[in-house]
């Protein structure tokens, strides 16, 4: 990218310092940008050009008049915004494009692939064994596990619920509760875990789980990435993690990870509950009609 004296300002501050110079084709290509900053970070100036219906030369001109040396620059401009501007990225949308911006013409995958690695490797150096321990004594001595995650992290409780039951512990999965959710947070005692997973932002319902287990004297955990740290009640144990940056795929790997290292600590300190049980269990799917080991 070559000089750029606005790359720190606001497109509306930038518009706002040259109205004077813009012509009529200039407010037509403005307004086709404001409209959709998105799709204007993609496209190219001919493009441009043709949504606004003005002639292809005039996204080169507009750029120009705004203080770029061309329509390239200013769209490096657009895309820097995407990227940095983290109220963007509470619109899917916006993080799906800043994603498009960062990867080249046919390495998408090679764009996910690194942008994973990234943060598997910031993983390494942000949090330690002995957290991983807390939350797996914590799990060891529940009478009771409740896990629950909205959004994305609906997926990885329903997987931290199998994998915790094939274990041998009695665990609920309170995302499939939501039809009878008060009177399954009625069910819990001092004796229990919850354990909650958020990203982004916690929902409601995540809150509504958090105080209800707390006022219950249920031990809470929480495993989030940095947009959804702040939990009141604080959590007794929180792991909280960044997924990547912005404009880098917000990865669901990492998340992943330190839940699965979690399970793998606690089959490490349970005497042996954890193994026993997952081989009492393969014995007996195996007694099962063909049809259930699928």
């Amino acid at each position: 990218m070559t000089k750029q004296p606005h790359s720190s300002g606001f497109l509306s501050d930038i518009i706002a310092r040259n109205a004077s110079k813009l012509t009529g084709s200039d407010t037509r290509l403005l307004d086709v940008l404001v409209k959709d900053p998105i799709r204007a970070a993609l496209e190219n100036g001919r493009e441009v050009s043709s949504r606004a219906g003005v002639h292809p030369a005039a996204a080169v001109r507009l750029a120009k008049r705004l203080g770029f040396e061309g329509y390239p620059d200013f769209r490096a401009y657009l895309q820097a915004s995407l990227m940095e501007d983290g109220a963007d990225f509470e619109n899917p949308a916006a993080r799906m494009a800043a994603r498009l911006v960062r990867a080249e013409e046919g390495q998408v995958l090679a764009s996910v692939l690194d942008s994973e690695i990234a943060a598997l490797e910031a993983l390494r150096n942000a949090i330690s064994d002995n957290e991983i321990r807390r939350f797996s004594e914590t799990l060891r001595d529940a009478r009771k596990i409740f896990v629950f995650g909205r959004g994305h992290a609906a997926s990885l409780s329903s997987l931290v619920t199998l994998r915790l039951r094939r274990s041998g512990y009695d665990v609920t999965d309170l995302g499939d509760q939501t039809h009878q959710f008060a009177e399954t947070l009625n069910t819990i005692a001092s004796t229990d875990v919850v354990w909650l997973l958020a990203f982004r932002r916690p929902s409601q319902l995540i809150d509504d789980a958090n105080v209800a287990a707390f006022a219950r004297g249920a031990k809470r955990l929480a495993l989030t990435d940095l947009h959804a740290a702040r939990l009141d009640p604080v959590p007794d144990h929180q792991i909280s993690v960044p997924r990547g940056d912005a404009g880098e795929s917000q990865s669901l790997v990492v998340p992943m990870t330190i839940a699965n290292a979690v399970i793998l600590d606690l089959a490490g300190i349970d005497g042996g509950k954890s193994l026993k049980s997952l081989e009492d269990f393969k014995a007996f799917r195996q007694s099962l009609p063909a049809r259930w080991r699928r």
